[in-house]
């Protein structure tokens, strides 16, 4: 009876052991292994086996969380308050250091947000702040990002929600925007005249181009008419001159001897005492051999001789 109480006893005392010594780690998750008070490294993921008597753990996540910074009053470049509420997302990328080098990572973020925040909106005007959106944040981004590096924690990332000015530069703001947007107005309505105007003139250029193009065409097919209508009169009246000359080419030599003759008849008979003899008289002597009988040509000749 005794024994088997022992036993269960012994049984016990290892469960709960066991138990004690057991750690499961999650995939996101690591353990900073404290021994004698001396860190011993971290551990995980998966199953853990420590000891219970001498050593302790700090449990650190390493997923991506967001820490909440709340309005935060920051006076511009160009002295102007504005207040500004923004969020930070960070992850620990070296869980060992973010156990030994900070004790409470959201409140030294806190209040590293809230100086670093004035620092970043000291060197910028209003209208950066409200307008340069991403620059502000980027900048946040790296200071904060140069603070927490030493804690073995890195800021992905810093979101800005919201910027409110003081009331007089909101009606500021709400009168120059309406400002904007009646000139916006009225160089949209300018630029739609100007195109208008433009499309108007574009039209009527194409329509003078159009027309010129269509008189130079008739222009062009007019002259061509004339010249062809020139063409053939000058052909007709090559072919006229070409038939003539092949009428004139078909004459009998005979002919144009008694043409000859009939017109030293006529000069003959003219009262002058002077007659023009040609040259060519001889050859027309020779001719008219051909032409009449040798006895009628000696007395022509001789009327001649005597006319002379």
């Amino acid at each position: 009876m005794i024994a088997g109480v022992i036993i269960g006893v012994v049984v016990f005392v290892a469960l709960v052991t066991l138990g004690l010594s057991l750690r499961i780690v999650r995939e996101y998750q690591r353990i900073v292994l404290f021994r004698l008070g001396r860190v011993s490294g971290v551990r995980g993921p998966g199953v853990v086996f420590i000891n219970p008597v001498t050593d302790r753990t700090n449990w650190v996540d390493l997923r991506e969380r967001y820490l909440e910074i709340p309005s935060q009053t920051a006076i511009t470049n160009d002295n102007a308050p504005i207040s500004i509420d923004f969020i930070i997302f960070y992850k620990v990328v070296e869980p060992q250091m973010s156990v030994l080098a900070v004790q409470n990572f959201a409140g030294a973020a806190l209040n590293v947000a809230a100086t670093t925040l004035r620092s970043v909106v000291g060197d910028m005007p209003l209208d950066d702040v409200l307008s340069k959106r991403e620059e502000m944040n980027a900048a946040l981004r790296v200071r904060l990002d140069e603070v927490t590096e030493r804690w073995g924690v890195k800021v992905t990332s810093v979101e800005v929600r919201e910027v409110n000015p003081p009331p007089g530069v909101l009606e500021a703001m709400t009168r120059q925007m309406s400002a904007e947007r009646t000139r916006r107005a009225q160089v949209t309505e300018a630029e739609g005249q100007k195109a208008a105007t433009v499309l108007a003139a574009e039209g009527e250029r194409q329509a003078a181009v159009t027309l010129a193009e269509g008189q130079k065409q008739a222009a062009v097919l007019a002259a061509e008419g004339e010249r062809q209508a020139s063409v053939l009169k000058a052909e007709g009246f090559a072919g006229g001159l070409d038939k003539i000359l092949a009428v004139a080419r078909g004459l009998e030599e005979n002919t144009l001897f008694l043409q000859y003759l009939e017109t030293l008849k006529q000069i003959g008979a003219s009262p002058s005492t002077k007659l023009v003899v040609p040259m060519e008289l001889g050859n027309l002597l020779r001719g008219l051999r051909t032409l009449l009988p040798d006895q009628a040509v000696a007395g022509d000749g001789d009327r001649v001789a005597g006319s002379s």
